[in-house]
């Protein structure tokens, strides 16, 4: 692939009013790397990580930081939260304690309308994604999702609320994850961390590093 044929998948991306990104695993397709740069886009690199067929299900605590872990269904009235605590640890990735409850109250009255929680509900209703939560007081600290496809799951989405970092909320959100996957029939469990420091939380639910994950944006849609 040329720097020409990726500039032509971003228009396409444009047309469907889609975010310019790409995702590809560096080993499988060395050469893409090159062409993306040249069109001028930013690369990052994540550790893709996999839970072997046979490496158990790590155990699942009931509470964990102060929050209960638990599976949210369609109706859950913490939906919004959980929504809400995945954008605000995006905003503010890595491992340092950030914003707190006082935001993520501001951010889901003034910008969580229905249209993303009735997205994700019909997700959920379908059997395309799970979404596992930390809760406490009814608003997720934690959330954390996974999207089967055959015997195989992605876990995706996994993020605390910054003041909430620290805790272990996040293994036990990825745990519950792998057991509600595996309970599914799930043989392969995957997911790409965010970078080395997160990828170790990973490690000790038994996931090793076996490739390495890229993702590509333009700068601005990075910066934003």
């Amino acid at each position: 692939m040329s720097a020409a044929d990726v500039n032509r998948v971003r228009s396409r991306q444009r047309e469907l009013g889609i975010p310019e990104s790409f995702e590809w695993v560096a080993e499988t397709t060395p050469a893409l790397r090159a062409a993306v740069e040249q069109a001028g886009l930013v690369v990052r690199e994540h550790p893709l990580m996999v839970l072997e067929p046979d490496v158990p299900a790590p155990a699942v605590p009931e509470a964990v930081g102060g929050a209960v872990v638990r599976i949210v269904t369609p109706d859950d009235p913490v939906l919004p939260s959980a929504l809400t605590v995945a954008h605000l640890a995006f905003a503010e990735p890595g491992t340092d304690v950030g914003a707190g409850l006082a935001e993520l109250d501001k951010t889901v009255r003034d910008h969580m309308d229905d249209e993303p929680v009735e997205r994700m509900r019909a997700r959920i209703q379908a059997g395309l994604t799970r979404v596992a939560a930390a809760v406490t007081d009814g608003t997720a600290l934690c959330v954390g999702r996974h999207q089967p496809v055959g015997a195989v799951s992605e876990i995706v989405g996994v993020g605390t609320l910054p003041a909430a970092r620290r805790r272990g909320l996040a293994q036990a959100v990825t745990a519950a994850l792998v057991a509600d996957a595996r309970s599914r029939g799930a043989e392969t469990v995957f997911l790409s961390a965010s970078d080395d420091d997160v990828a170790r939380i990973y490690a000790r639910l038994g996931f090793r590093t076996v490739g390495t994950a890229l993702t590509a944006e333009p700068y601005a849609q990075r910066s934003a």
